[in-house]
Formats: structure tokens, sequence, C-alpha cells
């Protein structure tokens, strides 16, 4: 198998970049766009490396364009890793194609090779997202996006020269220690925040409140007006005052009347207190007989502990056990699982054994013939494969295979029967390519008319010729036999069972 390309990492091309008419050839079979580094299944549909890769990336899987034009045959059209090869022919083909950008408002024109190569990611017309606000534009107005129009863009303050989001300008402005402010006294403008406070200490034209404020003036005055406010309110301040007093000595007054009380209840407390001193020791000689039995207590309580720390011990020693046991059933679980495969293996291989004839003449007897059938016209079983036989013991070895309701031509017509080449253990003593007249017969069970057919094989055909793989391409008569034929009255099926037989000539061998 051809190394395929896995640095492409994009889906197919979309289709109006093509300047001319889309041909249904250059199209991707997944992604339905045009096909960029194209790689071609077993199967001959063609993908796009990237969706490729990505299919067959969780296992195999079958083809969705085999099975839509109905030509699903295993295992060609299983896709999986490694099962397909670059189509450089096809690659070059697409990228001869002509094109244009599809981008809107972009003139550029050339091949689908150079809008890869030169245009494809550096386009000014191609919509792009802004990281910051999330908003689409096109690649040529990110600049002036970022300067201008972004909201999420950062500014610096053009006081203090810091940086900071536009939407935080007010927030910044309430804390810049550069910001320009007024002064409330002397009216005086551009102060800096941090020399705002220095200001008013000094400025004479600043309001502050009277030193008589604490008795009751709420005057506020300016600086260098302060004593002229003073002299002309003494008397004022002086009542003020006066009335300040008045009122701490009849706060003094009852400051004595409740201390009296105070003493009179601390008497009292005393007391209590007394009495609670009693209570506490008698509540000490409590506490003491209770600390001898908490005492006793936590040594039974240690003895305890020393006893279940032993039993943890001795389950986490069975619990290991226990571990050890089921890991040796599950260890002999496989080993039965894997003897039970061989054994199913084995017997596959004695029934095939037991089947096989090594003289070139074979019937293959074909049971619940009905039913098989239906599972054909429904197509869920449209082919059966037969045991294998041989021409001789060391000879070519071959096998039937039949479509119950008819494949290719004769599909819903006629029963079809196929001729397969398989991989023998002799095939290099033989010679190639199969060259013996091969006769195939449906019995007829009364022994009176046999539908037989006969070929000799195109020796060009590689369905002769020494197989690769474990069977060649199957060959043979798909009008074998009209299934209106079948479905009269005869002695073809009886027991719901028909009997197929091949001979194949051993003339030369």
């Amino acid at each position: 198998m051809a190394h395929i390309d896995t640095t492409c990492n994009k889906p197919g091309f979309p289709k109006k970049i093509l300047a001319n008419n889309l041909e249904e050839k250059h199209l991707c079979n997944s992604c339905q766009k045009i096909l960029r580094r194209p790689l071609q299944a077993q199967c001959g549909h063609r993908f796009c490396s990237f969706c490729f890769h990505k299919i067959v990336s969780s296992g195999p899987q079958n083809c969705s364009a085999c099975i839509k034009e109905d030509l699903f045959e295993e295992p060609t059209s299983i896709l999986k890793q490694g099962g397909a090869f670059p189509d450089n022919a096809a690659r070059r083909e697409v990228e001869a194609l002509a094109a244009v950008c599809p981008n809107e408002g972009c003139t550029w024109t050339g091949t689908i090779k150079e809008f890869e190569a030169s245009h494809e990611g550096s386009c000014d017309f191609m919509i792009i997202l802004c990281p910051s606000c999330k908003e689409l534009m096109r690649a040529n107005e990110q600049e002036r996006h970022n300067e201008r129009e972004c909201p999420e863009r950062t500014l610096n303050c053009k006081y203090c020269k810091e940086p900071f989001l536009l939407k935080n300008i007010k927030a910044h402005d309430e804390i810049c220690p550069k910001y320009p402010m007024i002064c409330e006294g002397c009216a005086k403008k551009k102060i800096p925040r941090e020399k705002y406070v220095d200001h008013i200490k000094f400025c004479s034209k600043f309001k502050a409140p009277c030193r008589f404020h604490v008795v009751g003036c709420d005057t506020s005055v300016e600086k260098e007006k302060i004593h002229d406010h003073e002299r002309q309110c003494s008397y004022e301040h002086l009542n003020l005052l006066l009335h300040f007093i008045m009122g701490i000595k009849v706060s003094l007054e009852s400051l004595h009347t409740v201390g009296a009380a105070l003493e009179l209840q601390l008497q009292s407390e005393k007391a209590k207190v007394a009495e609670l001193s009693r209570r506490c020791q008698e509540l000490e000689l409590k506490v003491s007989t209770f600390e001898n039995i908490v005492c006793v207590l936590n040594r039974e309580m240690e003895r305890s502990c020393a006893t279940m720390e032993a039993y943890n011990r001795q389950h986490r020693l069975d619990q290991d056990k226990i571990e050890i046991l089921n890991n040796k059933v599950r260890q002999l679980e496989r080993t039965v699982s894997l003897r039970d495969l061989s054994i199913v293996e084995m017997e596959g291989k004695m029934r095939e054994m037991s089947a096989a004839t090594y003289d070139g003449i074979f019937v293959w007897k074909i049971s619940d013939f009905t039913k098989k059938r239906q599972d054909a016209v429904a197509g869920r079983a449209p082919a059966m494969f037969s045991p294998a036989f041989y021409t001789s013991k060391y000879g070519y070895k071959m096998c039937l295979r039949i479509y119950l309701n008819g494949d290719g031509t004769g599909r819903g017509t006629h029963l079809s029967l196929f001729f397969v080449v398989m991989r023998g253990h002799c095939d290099a003593l033989l010679k190639w390519p199969f060259n013996q007249k091969v006769t195939l017969m449906l019995l007829d069970q009364n022994n009176k008319e046999h539908i037989i057919d006969a070929f000799r094989p195109d020796i060009s055909s590689s369905s002769f010729q020494r197989p690769v793989s474990d069977m060649n391409i199957a060959s043979g008569c798909p009008l074998f036999c009209s299934l209106s034929k079948l479905d009269s009255k005869n002695s073809y099926i009886r027991d719901d069972t028909i009997f197929i037989k091949a001979i194949v000539d051993l003339t030369g061998l």
C-alpha cells in the first residue's frame, strides 16, 4: 500500500470556487465538496484525505456510497485504515481546474492549486472572528475594528497613561490618581486627585465646619473667615456650650442614681455567687467520681479497639485472598472462552473437511430453501458460499457461490450460480491460470431432467489467475435457472431442499 498524505487537515473545497461547471467525479463521497488530497478506496470511490481518516478513525466502516449505489460487497466495500491510496491523477485534474475566490467582493482568479497554496488563508475578504468581542468581520477590516470599534479594546488613560478596557472607563475615572478635580472653595480646576487632599488643607476658600459643631453649631465657614464667624457668634457659641454643660450635669446625676442601683444589684449578685460557689464544690466532687468511671471505660475502650483492629487486619487478609481467587476465576473463564473458540473453529474445519471432495466432483445440499430464498429477496443474505472442494488432495481449491434471487442481469428473475477459485496450500505447485472445463448442474431429484450449464475458463480473466487473497472474483452463470421454473411444480425442490452439482474436468492434470 502506498504512503498516504496525512498532513491535510481540511475537508474539501467549497463548490462555489469553481469558475466552470461542476462534474460529479470531482466530489468527495463524504463531504460532497470538491476533492482535496483525494484518496481512492478499494471499492473505487474517492474521498478527501481528511474525510477518509475521519470516517475510519473509530474503526472499519461500510462505504455509504456503495450502499447508496447498491454495489455493497465485502470486503472491498469496507473502509479501514490503510485501505485507500492517494489518487494522484484525480488530484492533478482537480488542482488544474479554474477557480474564483468564494469570498464576496474578492476578484481573485486562478487554479484550485494556486487558491490552496497562496490565497485560501490570506484573502482580505474572508470572514474572521474577533477574539475579544466575537464579532464577524472581513480580514481587511480587522485593524480598524481593533483600534476604533471593538467594545472590548484596551485604551490608555490620557491622564495617568495606565491601560484599561473601554467598558471600564467610568470606573477608572473614579480612581485615577491624575484625574482633574475642581476645588469647591476656590474653584481651581485641574487639580490631580492625588493632590486634592493636600490642596483643601491649605485652601483659604474651602468651607470647613465650625469648631463648635460638637456642641451644636452647624455652620460651614471658609477658612479665612473662621475667626470672624467665631467673634460674631460668640454669644450663640457660649449659649450652646452652656446648654451642653447643663446636659452633661443632668447626665452625671442620672449616672449617680444608676450607680446606687447597680451597687444594690452587685450585693445581690455577690450572694448569688456565694451560693454558686457552694454548688460548684458539690459538682467538683461529682466530676471527680465521674472521672474515675471514665478512666475505667477508657481502658475497656482501648482493649475493644485493639480487638477490633485485629479483626480488621484479618478481614483485609481475607479480602486479599478473595481478590486473588477472583482473579484466578476470571483467568480460568478467559482460558475456557479461548478453548471454546478453538473448539468452534475446529468444528468448523471438521465440517469443512467432512464436506470436502478431492475428485473435482461436488454435490451441495441446500436445505431450508424457502427461508433462504426469502432472506435473499429481502437482501439480508443475497449470496451463499458452498464448502470448499478440490480436484485432488494437493490440487486446486474451489467453491460455489449461489444467489437464490439472482445477481446482475438475473436479479429477481433467475437463480444465479458461480464458480470460485480459492487460495490453496499447494497453489505454488499447480499450473496457472486455471484452465479446466467446469460443469454446473441443478439436480432433478427424479433423475430425469437436470439443468446443466458448462463453460471453459477465460484464461485472461483475473477470476482464473493464481489467487492472491482468500478467493478470486466469482465467474459463472447469472441466468443459470429461471425462478419461474423453480416455482412451478417440479422435482428440483423436494422437502424444501435442492442439490447443486459441480464437475471439474480433470483432463491434463
